[in-house]
């Protein structure tokens, strides 16, 4: 058989995931470089759940969506919202399609690893001011001292007013750190396994170092800092038992690279698919099938809570939506087709011995579809069937998606979840889709440009399925 022939055998029969420069041509990377020039704004603007909730009601509603009205008679084009508590949200777009052939979801989170202030959190230890933390979600401890952190959060006061509270972004700003142990005397340390050579409650903030002026007494560094809080935001330290405060990287998204075709940021996991499925609702006029794009909280932490995907808030929208038209929820949901929009891990050249070859993602190579996450046997996860996955095939090649397989890791060397088997939960139909990162929970994650551009393009894809 000659060359060519077994070229177009290869062609025809196998398959193996391309760049998507390769798949697409060069005019690609002028409208992925675009389209990320406002992820990366938004990466920056952005760095907690309900920064993130705030972000995508003003984005909302200059493009006409106004608050769910149970009360209002819903048609095909309107487009709503319902802001849950701040921190999680969902938008939709009223299809021309009859409610009961069931809806289009893309569901991302907005939460990501970080430090969280303890309740009561501040002290003072020989004359340095501290605020006591517990990470949030699973992080590699050492990776968070010695660098630049920032706060963001809420201090919610007794008579109900909210402050809100960012320090470190501005220039201007200070920036706080976890102070680290000097290499010179730290050989007990560093022949400790790395999940304990920093414990969890040595996490702590270091956020002053100077007494109030003329004071008497212990303790003053902490009433110093007390008294520029008082004088900043108007708080006491009673008020700390209501507040949600959160300990971020500081600093904004920059490109990676000399070819600057990566991004690197705080937050990929999961804004990286978030903003995505944001823009993919936006640009809707009248779907087919009604479109509802859901932002969630708390999945880095097994998707609890009120604002967690464990939550009932999704399937009361969906019985509200179909009791507008006086139709049934379970029959909307059983009919109904979800992307649950979260990152997978890419290849690293750096670390191979962890991914196996044939069913791992690839930066550059599009949008990453995984069949199941789970660990060992595939335990916790939904495992999307057969059927699903051939129509999120055909849809994504009819809308010119580079999309690629892929698994969190070889078997049994760990695994993860995602909020997919919440959603299949429903009996909704639901696979992953999302995004490949390196150094994945890392304060500094990178992904490429092209690969965020087409999970917006399949996203895009299956909210506008016909």
């Amino acid at each position: 058989m000659d060359d060519n022939k077994i070229k177009e055998l290869r062609e025809k029969l196998a398959y193996e995931s391309k760049h998507a420069q390769e798949a697409l041509g060069d005019e690609i990377l002028g409208q992925a470089d675009a389209y990320c020039e406002g992820y990366k704004a938004f990466l920056c603007s952005v760095k907690t759940e309900r920064e993130a909730v705030s972000f995508a009601v003003r984005e909302a509603e200059a493009r006409g969506f106004r608050p769910f009205d149970r009360a209002q008679p819903l048609k095909a084009g309107d487009r709503v919202y319902v802001n849950n508590r701040g921190k999680a949200i969902m938008l939709a777009v009223i299809g021309s399609r009859p409610i009961e052939d069931g809806v289009s979801i893309a569901a991302a989170h907005i939460d990501s690893p970080r430090l969280d202030l303890k309740p009561n959190p501040l002290y003072e230890n020989k004359e340095f001011a501290y605020f006591d933390t517990h990470y949030y979600g699973g992080i590699k401890k050492y990776q968070w001292t010695a660098r630049p952190l920032a706060l963001h959060g809420v201090v919610v006061k007794k008579n109900g007013e909210t402050v809100d509270v960012v320090i470190g972004e501005d220039p201007a700003d200070p920036v706080f750190c976890v102070s680290d142990l000097l290499p010179h005397l730290a050989s007990e340390q560093m022949v400790k396994p790395a999940n304990k050579f920093i414990p969890g409650e040595s996490l702590d903030l270091l956020i002053a170092s100077r007494p109030i002026s003329e004071g008497e007494g212990g303790d003053l560094v902490k009433l110093n800092v007390l008294n520029i809080l008082n004088e900043k935001y108007g708080i006491t330290e009673h008020d700390f038992l209501s507040a949600e405060l959160e300990i971020v990287p500081a600093g904004g998204a920059r490109d990676v690279g000399l070819d600057r075709s990566m991004i690197g940021a705080y937050g990929h996991d999961d804004r990286v698919c978030a903003y995505p499925a944001l823009t993919a609702i936006f640009s809707l006029s009248v779907p087919a099938y009604t479109a509802i794009t859901v932002l969630t909280d708390k999945e880095e932490i097994g998707s609890e809570g009120a604002t967690g995907q464990k939550s009932a808030y999704l399937p009361y929208f969906i019985s509200d939506l179909a009791a507008a038209f006086g139709k049934e929820g379970r029959h909307v949901m059983s009919r109904s087709v979800c992307l649950s929009a979260d990152v997978n891990c890419a290849f690293d050249p750096l670390y191979p011995d962890v991914s196996e070859g044939r069913n791992c993602a690839y930066l550059n190579h599009g949008a990453v579809l995984t069949k199941y996450t789970g660990s060992g046997g595939k335990s916790g996860t939904s495992d999307a069937s057969a059927e699903l996955m051939a129509t999120l095939r055909r849809l994504m090649d009819e809308a010119g998606v580079v999309w690629q397989i892929g698994e969190l890791g070889k078997v049994d060397i760990g695994g993860g979840g995602t909020v997919a088997k919440y959603i299949a939960n429903l009996d909704i139909d639901t696979v992953d889709l999302g995004v490949p990162v390196l150094s994945m929970h890392a304060p500094f994650e990178v992904v490429s440009k092209l690969d965020v551009y087409e999970a917006h393009k399949a996203f895009a894809a299956l909210l506008a399925r016909k």
